[in-house]
């Protein structure tokens, strides 16, 4: 099991993002991941800097913890062919330590481009054309593309790292497993379910999906914490700023800015928070809250703390109590 930070954007500022990173690696974090949006979910969570500059400084100052944007959407507020540059360009700056993770993105991000949300399916074909078009870019040479929705000219991507992106995709059933697991390097899911875990080993495994081995095949999930010596203000904060993760329904994907998340969610009460979200300074909870994800297959998590202003004293918390308690209880 891989243990990682999470670089949310939406709660701090570039400086400060950076000054995390490199704080979480000398607290013995194994990996970082980075939100890449272009606005916070709800307005109390208040930033949302260009994450591509934030890894681009991320790289210089770490020198082992590996680095992965969890998740880029590269179907309508970047060109797929952007995507591939910046990937190609970060595994040159952090010295072949980055992984490209995408998704199929949300309206709050995508939108702000001009054009309307796509259903779910026409985002899944988008996404599926995209990778096609990024990963014949990391082969090299020069490449044309004619889809039903990407055209690229000639494309070609002049520094190209000596070690491939690996590329991970956000996958929530099977029919998004069927999809990219034979095209993928990593899975990511943000629900612990084996179903899942399983159904992308059995496509890896298959003819159709090469002969990569399960445990071959990393499977990246996240888990939110709200550390606080004081349990009252943990619930406090991740009922102000992280409700929207208790919204299962999907409802707040398609939603077009912070308002419109505020109001969906506050339905939500602080007493839901605390029941899905640990809170407070009981490590038992955040072991157990990573637990079921190990349970279900996967093989790396990172750790997401919310609030901005609380990471130096979780990244202290992390490297005397946290790390060592999961990595104690989980092998």
């Amino acid at each position: 099991m891989k243990l990682g930070y999470t670089l949310l954007g939406e709660q701090a500022g570039p400086r400060e993002l950076v000054l995390h990173a490199a704080a979480a690696e000398a607290a013995g974090f194994d990996f970082a991941v980075a939100s890449d949006s272009f606005s916070p979910r709800l307005a109390t969570q208040g930033h949302s800097p260009y994450v591509w500059s934030v890894l681009g400084a991320v790289a210089q100052v770490t020198a082992g913890m590996d680095l992965m944007t969890y998740v880029t959407c590269p179907i309508m507020r970047y060109h797929p062919v952007v995507v591939a540059q910046k990937a190609a360009t970060m595994q040159i700056l952090s010295r072949g330590r980055f992984a490209l993770g995408l998704g199929d993105g949300e309206n709050l991000n995508e939108h702000v481009v001009g054009r309307a949300w796509p259903e779910d399916r026409v985002r899944q074909a988008m996404l599926s054309e995209a990778v096609d078009i990024i990963l014949a870019l990391f082969g090299g040479g020069e490449i044309s593309y004619d889809g039903a929705y990407f055209r690229t000219d000639s494309a070609r991507l002049w520094d190209l790292p000596d070690v491939r992106v690996p590329l991970g995709v956000g996958v929530a059933d099977n029919r998004s497993v069927r999809a990219f697991a034979p095209r993928a390097d990593i899975m990511i899911a943000v629900e612990p379910r084996a179903s899942l875990a399983a159904a992308w080993d059995a496509v890896r495994t298959s003819p159709a999906g090469g002969t990569s081995s399960p445990g071959s095949s990393r499977k990246i999930g996240q888990v939110p914490v709200s550390w606080d010596r004081d349990e009252g203000a943990a619930v406090r904060r991740a009922h102000e700023q992280y409700r929207w993760f208790l919204d299962h329904r999907g409802a707040s994907t398609g939603l077009p800015g912070t308002s419109s998340v505020d109001a969906a969610t506050r339905r939500i009460k602080p007493r839901d928070v605390r029941h899905r979200v640990p809170c407070g300074h009981r490590v038992e909870r955040i072991v157990e809250a990573v637990r079921r994800y190990v349970v279900a297959g996967f093989t790396d998590i990172a750790l997401v703390q919310i609030g901005g202003d609380t990471q130096g004293s979780f990244i202290e918390a992390a490297e005397h109590e946290i790390l060592p308690a999961l990595r104690e209880s989980i092998p």
